[in-house]
């Protein structure tokens, strides 16, 4: 367990009471799909990097110990409240095998995408985690894989752990069957080792951190429409960077200021890719009295200031292209949407029933002991909106984005919840709960 994860497991029980105004400003943590990201590339990279911002969460932590595991030198330390990255590159094909089994811990995007590094690497590697990773699908990247020749196999069904025995990968031409950032980043990784340009399509378009970053190291890499085309390079560039703010994390608050009766939050620094601000579309589709400010570009991701204030809120529907740009976020989508007068519509979004939790199960039943009025269907939710929640008793089902979902409901509740395992927020979150504290100060 990480010192992070540690502090945070002995509050295992959270209990989140109404507050009577939320004021203040929050710089929530770097970017967690992001930061996954940074490490991974710039291990693969000629030289060393800084990475400022660097999530220091239990996900990311998961990726810098696989890639210790693989022979790369990195530490994480504190320069004046900001945790920096310092990572050693070992180039392409400087990975050396691991010892033993690779810990991917709680984290899908360590797995998904080390598996397209691991394709490209002359020697056998076997990913594991723990008992929620190894019930998660991962049939996803083993076909494409297969595909592009690489020898891979996982238990019934595509579930870790996965074995893979690299060295070998061809150019192929593939289609995602459903939209997935992971999936096309595990593709297009492997694809930095194939012989030739590999084309990967996309029936919607998701986060394209991944395309960004490989294009500010020097690899060729164009989009066309729904086609994405990497040609291999000879080397990647090391890329130091400064991290955007989560705004997967913003999202929280986001929701917490505009169904609260007083309150005014200012978000700075936050990431405002358009593959990821799905949120703030839908919050504003609700009428939420939400301001973007100070709009500016970091290390080739767009940024800015975000100010969202008490709104009274009404009913919106989302789905088709939009579920890609607001996936992490409908957990406290769903709790905007039970504020908000009418019924909030989710729809085509099936893939929450393969995350940290079945978060449409989850996300349903534990409103609904809140008083809230949710049916779930196959692929997405209904929310009866405008009923105030109650207090009572919830759990996380350790999942980190259901416990803030929950979170940032209370804080407009009638009486206080209580949340069980909430120590869960240290994934993607570890000062959660202090900042939580500073707004209701």
């Amino acid at each position: 367990m990480t010192p992070d994860a540690a502090q945070v497991h002995a509050v295992e029980h959270r209990v989140v009471r109404p507050a009577k105004r939320l004021r203040g400003t929050i710089a929530v943590p770097g970017d967690k799909s992001i930061s996954h990201r940074a490490a991974m590339l710039n291990a693969l990279a000629d030289g060393g990097a800084e990475v400022h911002n660097f999530l220091p969460g239990a996900d990311c932590l998961s990726t810098l110990a696989v890639l210790r595991a693989l022979g790369v030198e990195s530490t994480v330390d504190d320069d004046a409240g900001v945790s920096v990255l310092r990572i050693k590159g070992v180039g392409l094909r400087g990975l050396r095998e691991a010892a033993d089994v690779l810990d991917c811990g709680n984290s899908g995007t360590t797995m998904r995408l080390m598996s397209g590094v691991l394709a490209g690497q002359p020697f056998l590697s076997i990913l594991t985690g723990d008992a929620s990773l190894r019930s998660r699908p991962m049939a996803r990247i083993l076909e494409p894989l297969h595909q592009m020749g690489v020898h891979v196999i996982g238990r019934e069904g595509g579930k870790a752990p996965i074995v893979i025995r690299g060295g070998t990968v061809r150019a192929v031409r593939y289609r995602l069957p459903v939209a997935s950032a992971q999936v096309k980043s595990c593709v297009l990784l492997a694809a930095l080792y194939a012989g030739a340009e590999t084309t990967i399509e996309e029936p919607e378009a998701t986060r394209d951190h991944t395309e960004r970053m490989l294009s500010a190291m020097g690899v060729r890499i164009e989009r066309e429409g729904p086609a994405i085309r990497l040609t291999p390079p000879e080397r990647l560039g090391p890329l130091s960077m400064r991290v955007p703010n989560d705004i997967s994390a913003a999202a929280f608050w986001m929701v917490a200021a505009a169904i609260h009766s007083d309150a005014e939050i200012h978000l700075t620094g936050v990431g405002m890719n358009p593959t990821r601000t799905g949120i703030i579309d839908a919050l504003r589709a609700m009428g939420a009295d939400l301001d973007v400010e100070e709009e500016r570009v970091t290390a080739g991701e767009p940024v800015a200031d975000i100010v969202v204030r008490s709104s009274q809120l009404t009913a919106t529907a989302v789905g088709g292209d939009m579920i890609a740009r607001l996936i992490d976020e409908a957990p406290v989508l769903a709790v905007a949407g039970a504020f908000a007068q009418g019924a909030t519509e989710i729809n085509d979004a099936s893939e929450l029933r393969a995350k940290e939790s079945d978060r449409i199960t989850a996300v349903a039943s534990q409103l609904n002991a809140l008083g809230a009025r949710i049916t779930e269907r196959p692929d997405g939710m209904s929310i009866e909106g405008g009923t105030r929640l109650a207090g009572g008793d919830v759990e996380s089902f350790g999942d980190h984005r259901l416990a803030m979902a929950l979170a940032a409901g209370a804080l407009s509740a009638s009486s206080e919840v209580r949340i069980k395992d909430a120590e869960a927020v240290a994934v993607s979150y570890p000062t959660f709960w202090d900042d939580l504290d500073r707004l209701t100060e």
